[in-house]
């Protein structure tokens, strides 16, 4: 499949290296020129200068940027290039309502829009093993399942266009609540006086055991926060929550607390820690 990609930073550019590796022609987009020939003579794809050199005549359009105006420009700067009836699948987390309105855009002009948010981090972009959510049209997913496949160990559809983005909500409240009761339970343990590796290992094979405590119980307790999912992400994606409750009167005051501690760590100097950071808030 003739593919671009828009975006080659710690996402974009090793989904884009699985697209070359899984036997796509792809073509790499970034706004620093150099990274995207950087990323080509890596990779084997081709790098493109420009937004519409890389959508010329594609048939799927893949972008991973920053945030909602960044996907807006990006996006309406490649539909007029792309081919008639092309997929744009967006892995940027953004509001649901920059989802929809892109949706409303590609349609307009013939071409489809899903928004497909993914969980797994650097590491799931690096080992192919991304779960996506995608909203949008079922059939233009699944002519584009193929490529993400690439990339991806699941994809499930959730509705129309902005489902993906709202599923991503869903995912970032629950994340948060059991980084901040980890956090908690690592700084209970050491001012306790246990060893927190035994700890873990009592309590890790029990109802209290996730992922987080798997992958962070460690690091944190050692106050290594450079594993991953950055404060400054976090932070917006539980901006783009908050905001999405106050539309649809969800009630989420553990959500809206852990995005005020994490507001301490970046006060802090922790903007590129992990979110396993909030441990460090209650180590001062």
């Amino acid at each position: 499949m003739k593919i671009a990609f828009a975006g080659l930073g710690v996402m974009g550019a090793p989904m884009a290296r699985h697209l070359v590796q899984a036997g796509h022609d792809v073509t790499g987009f970034n706004r620093t020129t150099a990274k995207a020939e950087a990323w080509a003579a890596a990779n084997g794809g081709r790098a493109a200068a420009t937004v519409a050199e890389a959508a010329q005549g594609v048939e799927l359009f893949i972008l991973c940027v920053g945030n909602d105006d960044d996907v807006r420009v990006v996006v309406t700067e490649a539909l007029p290039h792309l081919a008639a009836g092309a997929v744009v699948v967006d892995h940027t987390t953004t509001s649901a309502k920059l989802a929809r309105e892109m949706a409303d855009l590609a349609t307009g002009q013939g071409r489809h829009f899903i928004d497909a948010p993914v969980s797994g981090g650097q590491a799931g972009a690096e080992n192919g093993q991304l779960s996506v959510m995608a909203g949008g049209d079922a059939d233009a997913l699944a002519r584009a399942e193929s490529a993400l496949n690439a990339y991806s160990k699941a994809i499930k559809h959730m509705g129309p266009a902005g489902s993906g983005q709202l599923t991503k909500m869903v995912n970032q409240i629950a994340i948060a609540g059991v980084v901040q009761g980890l956090a908690e339970a690592v700084h209970f343990a050491q001012v306790a006086g246990l060893d927190t590796d035994a700890a873990y290992e009592a309590v890790s094979k029990g109802a209290a055991q996730s992922w987080q405590m798997d992958n962070r119980w460690k690091t944190a307790a050692k106050g290594e926060f450079d594993f991953g999912f950055a404060v400054d992400w976090m932070r917006k994606d539980l901006g783009l929550v908050l905001d999405e409750a106050r539309s649809n009167g969800a009630k989420l005051a553990l959500t809206a607390l852990v995005d005020q501690f994490y507001a301490e760590v970046q006060g802090m100097g922790g903007n590129r820690w992990d979110t396993s950071s909030l441990t460090a808030r209650l180590q001062r």
